[in-house]
Parts: C-alpha cells; structure tokens; sequence
C-alpha cells in the first residue's frame, strides 16, 4: 500500500524536477529524497523518472502517477480548507501570485490589512515578471493583467486601472519641451525588455509611439526607479505614483490607458469557503486601494 508521505516527495520531484529542488521543499537532504523515490519505485514495479541534463523528467508510468497524485492532494487540500473555513477568522498559509507592480505597489497595504483582521493567517505574496503558474501549485490564487483563456480556471475582474506617460521633475525641467507624442522620439525612453514581456497587455511602446527603449527592465518597480532618477520618459501606473514621488504625468490628453486586474484560482477551489472569503477580501481591498492611490495622485 502506497504511503501519502511518498507520494509528498514524488510530486515535489516531479514539480522541482530536481532531488536537491525537492529536499527544499521538503526540507530533507537529496540523498533522502533518492531513497524515498528509489523505495515508490519498487513498491511500484517500474521507473518514474527518468535523469537528463534538463533534470529529472516523469516517464509514462510516472506521469500516470503524478495524475492521480495530483488528484489525491487536491482532494486532501480541499478537505483541510472546508474545515478550516468554518473558523470566523481565517488561519494558515495563503500564497498569492502577482505581477511586480501590483506585488510592490498594491498588496502590501491590502495584504496588511487583511493580516490585521486575521492575526493567525499567513500571506504570501509571490512577486513576478511573468505569469504564475497555478497548475504547479506555485501560488493558491494569482493576479493577472489579462484573463487566461485555458485551463480550469475560475477567473474574476478585481478592478480598472489607469497609466500615463511620466517622467521625473527634474528630468523635465531641463529636457527638450514634449508637447505632443511626436516629441517623444527625441527622449530617452525607460520600459520592458521587448522579449521578456509576458502579456501584450504590458506593450506599451505602440502606445506611445517610439519603437526603442534606452533603460529596460522586466520589473516595474525597476522602470520607476529609473525614471525617478531622470532616466528619461516612460509609462507609469497612476497608484504607483503617491508611493514612489517625484514623477509627473505628462500628455494626459494624447496617452491615457486603462488596463485591468484579475483574480485567478482554481476551478475546484470554487467551493472552498476559506480561500473565498480570502478571494472576496483580496478583490475588495485592491479595488478600494486603487480608487485611493489614483485619488492622491
């Protein structure tokens, strides 16, 4: 009979795609984790994985093992949240994934007040330049800049936002006059690094018209920061702007975007009341933080 605490080492393996990235998660040293896959493996009567230069890939009947597996855990992780939902305050770990500027500029205040409200919760917030991958398990729930259109994925709008063309005071005060968008091409321009944007919703070079960044970053806390220091012109979130100063915003009447946030779960975490009080709390607070920042700014 198979042992739950195996199949905890074999999924890690099989997520981390390495002994030693699976003794992190689990906190055991690789040699363990070998074993542990070595004993699953003839107790099974065939190999799981198979060893290559890129890690440790699943073979047939490993990723025969690794549904199920999956299935199992879900199941378990389901149970565990239903029970602990019926507590009035929420408890436990919740990881949510996000791109950087809403990981920077929006969750720490939302996420702190959350905590204040449930002191025996855990928040995490996974802050990346690219999207969160929840079938992995990377985060319990994600924000993302455009709705997935695969996979079975409950997805909700949270919320409008808005961008601008900024630059630094200073920067202005002794650069050529931009009036219009024609000028821009004769500014050194800060935004993404072309081949690392990971949404279209996050290419704004079209919008203003130039075809070349002179300082990129896939972080948007990088591209303030730079812009901060006079780097030159770029585009900036309207909430980011009361936390990060002195940056103003310029053509408002040629260049205005909106672009949205979305909370995405899993379809079977539907039904767990913990992570949907959490979702409704998280949804809530951005909403109302976004409306506040873009006030001040």
């Amino acid at each position: 009979m198979m042992n739950w605490d195996d199949m905890k080492v074999f999924l890690a393996v099989a997520r981390a795609e390495s002994l030693s990235g699976a003794g992190k998660v689990l906190k055991v040293d690789p040699a363990t984790v070998g074993r542990r896959v070595a004993r699953l493996e003839e107790e099974l009567g065939g190999a799981l994985f198979v060893k290559s230069p890129q890690g440790y890939a699943l073979t047939d009947l490993g990723a025969r093992i690794d549904a199920h597996a999956r299935q199992a855990e879900a199941a378990l992780s389901l149970a565990r949240e239903e029970a602990q939902g019926q507590a009035e305050q929420l408890s436990g770990q919740i990881r949510v994934g996000a791109p950087d500027g809403c990981a920077n500029f929006l969750l720490p205040k939302v996420c702190a007040d959350i905590s204040r409200e449930n002191p025996d919760l855990e928040v995490q917030i996974l802050a990346l330049p690219r999207v969160v991958n929840l079938s992995k398990r990377e985060a319990d729930m994600a924000i993302t800049v455009s709705p997935p259109d695969t996979g079975r994925l409950l997805v909700q709008k949270v919320t409008d936002y808005k961008l601008h063309v900024v630059a630094s005071k200073p920067y202005l005060a002794h650069c050529d006059p931009i009036t219009t968008k024609a000028d821009l091409k004769n500014h050194p321009i800060v935004g993404y690094i072309h081949d690392m944007i990971f949404d279209a919703e996050l290419d704004y070079l079209r919008e203003m018209d130039v075809d070349r960044v002179t300082v990129a970053s896939n972080s948007v806390a990088v591209q303030l920061n730079a812009l901060r220091q006079g780097a030159g012109v770029g585009i900036g979130h309207d909430f980011a702007l009361p936390l990060i100063g002195r940056l103003e915003r310029i053509l408002m009447d040629e260049i205005s975007l909106t672009r949205s946030f979305y909370l995405v779960r899993h379809a079977s975490d539907k039904r767990v009341e913990r992570l949907k009080r959490f979702a409704d709390r998280l949804m809530a607070g951005m909403k109302s933080e976004v409306a506040r920042l873009e006030g001040l700014t």
